[in-house]
């Protein structure tokens, strides 16, 4: 199940969307939407209110060969006031 969630995605527009509450996750290409949120709250232990998903663009390669991306962008808006704990605490 952890293997279906790649890693969460930190670019500047990504640390813009957790202040409202929305955190942005590489996923397996092959999960929807609905899978997608299912896993997230088993995870996190989180209420997901909606899911959006994109398949980023494939990039070029060598002597015009085009290569896909393995996996999908998944923006997960939860309800207001919970959070998922993306850095580890350090005291």
């Amino acid at each position: 199940m952890i293997d279906f969630v790649k890693y969460p995605v930190l670019t500047e527009k990504s640390t813009r969307l957790i202040e409202n509450d929305q955190y942005t996750f590489d996923v397996d290409k092959q999960l929807n939407k609905s899978q997608i949120k299912n896993l997230m709250e088993s995870l996190f232990q989180v209420k997901v209110i909606a899911v959006n998903t994109h398949c980023l663009p494939p990039k070029k390669g060598r002597f015009g060969k085009k290569r896909s991306a393995k996996y999908k962008r998944a923006i997960i808006s939860l309800r207001k006031g919970e959070s998922i704990p993306l850095f580890p605490k350090t005291d």
